[in-house]
């Protein structure tokens, strides 16, 4: 009896060491296959939480900055990270904020959120109307940030369970300033290994999101070209030589750039939107400046397309007896890559996204022609770009961005914030048995 006793004492010894042992039963790895999404979630919907990003939203909306002037955006963004007690370093890329949560070591994500504005005067008339004339939060931006230190606030009250690091990037100066590309030269975002950011969209509705693997926006460039003739009397067009004639033939025959030279099934854009020439009706001007862009999928296309654009207006300039100068602004506004998502992320953006909303609200959605700088952040690391819905099936439609009727439906921030979060979370729990650190390797630690 003694001897069975002994025996069964060792066995039960036994199993328990062997449980224990086993990976299956970790916290973390429980998390990681369907409760983080849905604890996340709640989180984000909670009163207090909501409430949160809600008036962070509004009081970024009430004092919009434009490209390289978000200092007082900057300064809400880091009272807040304080009072979480999230590490930053601040400025980068001169009023860029990079959060860090975590164990500081590899593996690393990046979540990212614009704080930029446009120069827009806002027409909508509300509590929290921009307070700055001439500025105006018309693309979201705003809710971005409410919704990157929403995410914020969730990963840290669940930071013992993050296996690597969450790299926050409040970025400056999407809205043509390039800011994603000095994120990248100010060396932010090295050995991070994936990054996620999101734009709201009115086209969905809240709870539902919308993107696609492979290209999803298009890479984008901007010109300008001063036309210049001999001004004269318009009764006697003989004795000058008309740029508007001339700007008007360039027009036409840029338009044959996408109808007759590019392949129907590469899609391209080439629109002239600026026209500036003369202010009298019975005077011929000197000169004429005219503007555009021009946008494709392909850096092949881009490449052909900015080159023929140059030739097309110096040559029927030309041919009107016109000379024709060409600015492509590539200094001052450099060309945007297209927004490629890798596949791989898209996979797992639609397990973390099915998990949290249910699939039939992760939508896939055709490209689109707009341009976004997080491409520059896909050209050095993977990436992945998506779409949150804020439409409600009840309200009107609302404007779309960049008009100065936008607005927000806040209802669609707990879901932004928790989608931000799990995505990064998750990444993490998945790839962080991945990581090796190599003897002698330095930058192994943020």
């Amino acid at each position: 009896m003694a001897s069975f006793t002994l025996f069964f004492l060792s066995i039960t010894i036994i199993l328990h060491v062997f449980v224990a042992a086993t990976p299956s039963s970790s916290a973390s790895e429980q998390l990681s296959s369907s409760t983080i999404p849905t604890r996340f979630l709640d989180f984000a919907k909670k009163p207090e939480t909501f409430d949160w990003m809600v008036n962070i939203r509004r009081k970024i909306h009430e004092y919009p900055e434009l490209q390289y002037e978000e200092f007082k955006t900057s300064e809400i963004i880091r009272a807040e990270l304080d009072k979480m007690g999230i590490s930053y370093k601040h400025p980068v890329a001169e009023t860029g904020v990079i959060g860090y949560i975590g164990t500081r070591k590899p593996p690393f994500v990046a979540l990212r959120a614009d704080i930029d504005a446009l120069p827009m005067q806002e027409m909508v008339e509300w509590e929290h109307k921009s307070k700055v004339d001439g500025k105006m939060h018309a693309c979201g931006h705003d809710a971005h940030t409410a919704m990157l230190l929403g995410a914020a606030k969730i990963l840290k009250q669940n930071e013992k369970d993050i296996q690597g690091t969450v790299v926050l990037v409040f970025q400056p100066a999407e809205e043509g300033g390039a800011g994603a590309k000095r994120i990248i030269e100010a060396g932010a975002l090295e050995n991070v290994s994936a990054i996620f950011g999101l734009h709201v969209m009115p086209n969905y509705c809240v709870g539902e999101v919308a993107s696609r693997s492979g290209a999803i926006m298009a890479a984008s460039g901007r010109f300008q070209a001063t036309i210049s003739g001999k001004g004269g009397h318009a009764a006697i067009p003989q004795h000058s030589i008309d740029p508007i004639l001339a700007a008007a033939n360039v027009i036409v025959s840029l338009q044959h750039l996408v109808s007759r030279e590019s392949d129907p099934l590469d899609s391209q854009v080439v629109t002239v939107a600026k026209f500036q020439g003369g202010d009298a009706f019975n005077v011929i001007p000197d000169s004429v400046t005219i503007g555009g862009t021009f946008r494709t999928f392909s850096k092949e296309s881009f490449k052909q397309l900015k080159q023929r654009i140059e030739q097309v207006i110096v040559g029927q300039a030309a041919v009107q007896r016109c000379n024709a100068t060409v600015d492509f602004f590539q200094e001052k506004k450099p060309f945007y890559p297209a927004v490629i998502n890798d596949g791989g992320l898209h996979k797992h953006f639609q397990n973390v996204a099915g998990s949290l909303l249910g699939t039939n609200k992760v939508m896939e959605m055709p490209p689109v022609m707009a341009a976004e700088d997080f491409a520059f952040y896909q050209e050095v690391i993977p990436g992945y770009f998506f779409f949150l819905g804020m439409q409600n099936d009840s309200s009107e439609r609302l404007p779309l961005i960049h008009s100065p009727h936008f607005t927000v439906n806040e209802d669609a921030l707990p879901y932004g914030a928790s989608l931000h979060a799990s995505l990064a979370a998750t990444y993490l729990l998945k790839h962080h048995h991945d990581v090796t650190i190599v003897e002698g390797k330095n930058h192994d630690e943020l």
